[in-house]
C-alpha cells in the first residue's frame, strides 16, 4: 500500500471511530470537502499543515498518519538512507524527509527539507511551535508582518499560531532542519 492510501485508510478510520462525516471533519479543520474525499481515496497526499489539522480534528498525533513501522531507542536516520514523503508539495518547492518515522510515541516531527527558488507557498498558521536550522543557503521568514533572513547556523523558534512561510531567499536552495511540534 503506497503513503497516499495508507494516510486516506487511517484519516477514514479515526473519523468513523469518532462517527462524524466528511463535512464535520471539513468544518472541524476548515479544509475543502473535495480534498477530504481525495485524502481518504488515497488520490492525494495532504502539506504538512493539513495533516497537523487532521491530527488535531481527530484527536491523534502528527504521526499516527505518517508511521507505518515500530522501531525501538535510538532511532537513527543515516543522511544516506533518508526518503523523500510524497507530499502535496511533490510539484513546488518544498521536499520533506522525515526523520522520526517509526518512533510512535514522538511528540515532536523532525523534517530534514529542501527548499527549491521560489516562493509561491501561502502562509500557514497550526497551533504549536517550529524549531528551524538552516544547514544550507539563505532562507527567508516570513512571520507575521515582519521578514527576517537567516544564513546557516542561524535557528528560528517560534508560535505557529502566528502565519508564517518560509522560503529560499535568492535563486539557490536551502536546506533546513525543522521540528514541529503540535499539542496532543
Amino acid at each position: 500500500m503506497d503513503e497516499a492510501n495508507m494516510l486516506g485508510s487511517r484519516v477514514r478510520m479515526y473519523r468513523e471511530r469518532l462517527g462524524i462525516t466528511v463535512e464535520e471533519l471539513a468544518e472541524r479543520t476548515g479544509t475543502n470537502i473535495v480534498l477530504l474525499n481525495d485524502i481518504e481515496e488515497g488520490n492525494t497526499y495532504p502539506a504538512v499543515g493539513v495533516l497537523i489539522k487532521l491530527s488535531r480534528a481527530l484527536g491523534q498525533r502528527l504521526g499516527t498518519f505518517t508511521d507505518d513501522l515500530f522501531v525501538k531507542d535510538p532511532l537513527i536516520i543515516r543522511a544516506s538512507e533518508r526518503t523523500e514523503e510524497v507530499s502535496a508539495h511533490r510539484a513546488s518547492e518544498y521536499r520533506y524527509f522525515p526523520l522520526g518515522e517509526g518512533k510512535t510515541d514522538r511528540h515532536m516531527e523532525p523534517l530534514f527539507v529542501r527548499i527549491d527558488p521560489g516562493c509561491a507557498e501561502t502562509e500557514s498558521s497550526h497551533e504549536g511551535e517550529e524549531f528551524i536550522v538552516v544547514l544550507s543557503g539563505i532562507i527567508e521568514l516570513t512571520y507575521g508582518k515582519d521578514k527576517y533572513l537567516l544564513e546557516p547556523g542561524d535557528s528560528t523558534y517560534y508560535n505557529s499560531l502566528v502565519p508564517h512561510k518560509v522560503c529560499a531567499a535568492d535563486d539557490r536552495p536551502a536546506e533546513i532542519l525543522a521540528v514541529i511540534y503540535v499539542p496532543f
